[in-house]
């Protein structure tokens, strides 16, 4: 679809737990939503019944590596795709269908998650993503003009996708020029690879954990912090970090050399214009930008689930936290926290009260194995 100069189309969203989530109309029968990526090259539907049921032919396969950079997965070519996304239709697109579920976003997001729109959905346009007001919107390049409150930053685009060159401090005070993925896709604020530079090491006092889920399963990690990050002016300290190993089968051309990833953590704190061709970045902060960066003091990792996805689970436990010393287990349910009943909260509501002040009494009712119970502790600083 082509945009006549100053031309704009709003699409809006919501914001699950870090995911930007739309709506989309799938052949012009199925209503769906994706998570909005500009970290992925390519729209990606992971519900492969749909597009059987409609009886698609695939045209070939493709081999996709997962997020863990090591994964193999399989997806399928399928073409003459009809999308509506907001107010745009788009006719005789190519999506890739996974061969198998793997993204299981959903138990993240609290919410279904059918696939993800990638680069080559948005990338012909400038790109606003206004995170308060929950809206993007696709400007076309010959009428766009970006307003004096916005400051300039330049981008690379490889592959349709977005590259910023960023500072980051580390434990030691050494300071890094990093290469980093804007990846909207991605539900934390940086990601480093710990074997793309010499002086990006897990700190000290980091803790091993899983750090996320992706296509191919979970990842594995560390959790810390940086001094200091910075892109040009704007300079954001102590924020929480996730540390990556890649593999050494991976080919550095395959991640175009970046050392990590910027996600939507730190991204959310600007309103954000991308503008592809012209290979600039504009930011504008919100008046939360130089807000503190909070983790979760529990120690819990929490997937959602049910067919209304409003039925919490114990996914991960960080070893040695408050809810690991006071007996919580992987797979308990979480029926109440604090006397609230967890079915009326989405999952944001609930991390929102794990990252309540330190010394903060958490009570929690559980179901365990057809059993219920009541485990107490109280919120730490853990990283």
């Amino acid at each position: 679809m082509v945009l006549d100069q100053g031309e704009k189309i709003r699409i809006p969203f919501t914001y699950q737990n870090n995911f930007i989530v739309v709506s989309v109309l799938f052949q012009n029968l199925f209503p769906l939503q994706f998570i909005f990526d500009t970290g992925a090259e390519h729209t990606l539907l992971t519900k492969r019944e749909i597009t059987d049921f409609l009886e698609v032919n695939y045209d070939r396969s493709f081999p996709i590596r997962g997020s863990d950079l090591d994964t193999q997965l399989v997806a399928f070519l399928a073409t003459g795709i009809s999308l509506q996304v907001g107010d745009m239709d788009l006719d005789n697109k190519s999506v890739l269908v996974l061969d198998r579920d793997v993204f299981r976003f959903e138990d993240f997001a609290g919410t279904d998650i059918h696939g993800i729109l990638g680069a080559d959905f948005f990338w012909p346009y400038v790109v606003k993503i206004d995170y308060r007001r929950q809206v993007i919107t696709l400007i076309s390049p010959g009428g766009f003009d970006p307003k004096r409150k916005y400051t300039r930053h330049p981008i690379q685009i490889s592959r349709n996708k977005p590259y910023l060159a960023a500072d980051v401090q580390l434990a030691d005070d050494s300071l890094v020029r990093t290469k980093l993925l804007l990846d909207t896709g991605a539900s934390l604020g940086l990601l480093l690879y710990t074997d793309s530079h010499p002086a990006i090491t897990v700190p000290d006092n980091a803790l091993e954990s899983n750090i996320g889920w992706g296509l191919g399963g979970y990842l594995r990690g560390f959790l810390g912090r940086v001094d200091r990050f910075k892109i040009d002016e704007y300079e954001l300290p102590g924020v929480i970090t996730n540390y990556q190993n890649i593999p050494d089968s991976l080919d550095s051309d395959f991640i175009n050399s970046r050392n990590g990833i910027v996600g939507n953590v730190l991204l959310s704190r600007f309103t954000v214009i991308i503008d592809y061709h012209r290979e600039n970045l504009y930011l504008k902060p919100t008046r939360k930008w130089k807000k503190k960066f909070k983790y979760d003091r529990s120690g819990l990792m929490i997937v959602a689930g049910g067919p209304a996805m409003d039925q919490y689970t114990v996914f991960h436990i960080l070893e040695g936290s408050p809810a690991d010393r006071a007996g919580v287990q992987v797979g308990d349910r979480i029926l109440k926290i604090n006397g609230i009943q967890t079915r009326s909260l989405s999952i944001d509501g609930i991390y929102r009260r794990l990252r309540k002040r330190v010394g903060k009494r958490i009570k929690l009712k559980l179901l365990r194995e057809e059993r219920e119970l009541k485990v107490v502790f109280h919120l730490e600083k853990l990283i």
